[in-house]
């Protein structure tokens, strides 16, 4: 039967800024793929990064690239081996999944050899601003199971203790996103300890990580963007104890998997995140959540309005999206 695949650029205004150390989101700006064959349609969706290199254009381009190829057939083995790991891949490889669930009649989960999706702890997430600020966020999330805070160099001992201070009982995930140096999460260990923070995210760049070796901190350290694929693991020994797994950087579902088969095998404990998407992006990565010790997945909470029958949120619990929607039969 023949195969069509299409993609285009979706635009999910926020509800509210969402401030990292690296700038400020006022839209998710994301890519979608459709892969059609006869009545069936599987769907995809991808968040190009610039941190990575990444544009919205250059991801379509990229997508324009595979067409010959998926539309002849292709497997998501075969769309690999031609296509590098990033936002664009991980369009088509999940709607290549949800295309062959679809065909087969069943869910993504049972041909991927997961558990189906159920409600998950998934972080809050509180994003950079006053420490008065920030503490007026967490305020509205203080029975949550798990928050996430980011963090700068310049505040990040008083937005810490802000937050913390009118939220004592979540988990807590401190993410400064690259802001920090070896130095600063050496001496920020007693301070960390103090306000019981349960993971510490990439807090110095990818690229100079290399005195984390050796650190001995005393807070469980997380590669985020310092992690792809399976290639960067070998690399990440000795500096990093978790790995943060997101799609976006795997280039899908595919790989996400198999990423996460290997970390494991190699001591590493497992994060699931996202970029700031759609529920079209978080639903593939709820399959790879349920073997998480911590999750993230909070992208689509910050969308105004996000696509329908979607995720949603009870207090911190992330429910699955409704049947159909994705890797499931309606």
């Amino acid at each position: 039967m023949r195969r069509t695949l299409d993609a285009r650029h979706d635009g999910f205004p926020l509800h509210t800024p969402f401030r990292i150390s690296r700038g400020v989101k006022t839209v998710a700006d994301v890519v979608t793929v459709t892969v059609r064959e006869g009545e069936l349609v599987g769907r995809g969706e991808g968040v190009p990064y610039p941190r990575y290199g990444e544009t919205v254009d250059g991801s379509l381009v990229a997508i324009a690239g595979m067409r010959a190829l998926v539309e002849a057939g292709a497997s998501r083995e075969e769309l690999a081996a031609a296509m590098p790991a990033g936002a664009a891949r991980n369009a088509i490889d999940c709607a290549l999944w949800d295309l062959e669930a679809k065909r087969a009649g069943t869910s993504v989960a049972a041909l991927a050899g997961c558990r189906a999706p159920e409600a998950l702890a998934s972080a809050i997430t509180i994003g950079i601003d006053t420490p008065e600020a920030m503490a007026a966020v967490a305020q509205r999330h203080t029975s949550v199971p798990l928050l996430k805070v980011k963090l700068n160099r310049e505040e990040a001992e008083a937005q810490l203790a802000a937050v913390r201070a009118v939220a004592p009982l979540p988990r807590l995930i401190v993410d400064p996103n690259e802001s920090w140096r070896v130095e600063d999460v050496a001496r920020w260990q007693d301070m960390l300890l103090a306000h019981r923070v349960d993971l510490l995210e990439q807090p110095v760049p990818a690229d100079d990580d290399a005195g984390l070796e050796g650190l001995g901190s005393r807070i469980p350290i997380c590669a985020d963007e310092a992690l792809h694929t399976r290639a960067d693991l070998p690399r990440l020994r000795g500096r990093y104890d978790y790995v943060n797994i997101k799609l976006d950087k795997t280039g899908g579902l595919t790989e996400a998997l198999a990423l996460a088969d290997a970390a494991l095998g190699m001591g590493f404990g497992l994060m699931v995140g996202c970029m700031v998407s759609s529920s079209l992006g978080i639903a593939p990565a709820m399959l790879v959540a349920e073997r998480a010790s911590f999750v993230d997945l909070d992208g689509p909470l910050w969308l105004a309005a996000d696509r329908e029958g979607g995720v949603r949120d009870e207090a911190g619990w992330m429910q699955p999206p409704a049947p159909g929607f994705w890797g499931t039969p309606a």
